[in-house]
């Protein structure tokens, strides 16, 4: 498997606690950034950290897509 995919993959699992379709809201809301700041993340190696450590670089769109995951 290529580390694009199992970056893919990890990205996927590491919003997987929010619902389905809020889920693909967030994947969409912050491929950007993750490609831009955490695509070096392995799986199980807190993509969701590493955006939050990014949180003044991120959009705006993935910074809500964040909050609205931790409302949850």
């Amino acid at each position: 498997m290529s580390k694009l995919s199992l970056a893919a993959i990890a990205f996927v699992v590491a919003l997987s606690g929010a619902t389905s379709a809020q889920s693909a809201d967030a994947r969409g809301a912050c491929k950007a950034d993750y490609d831009k700041f955490c695509a070096g993340i392995a799986p199980g190696g807190g993509i969701v950290a590493c955006l939050n450590g990014k949180r003044d670089q991120l959009s705006t769109t993935c910074k809500a897509a964040l909050d609205s995951r931790k409302k949850k």
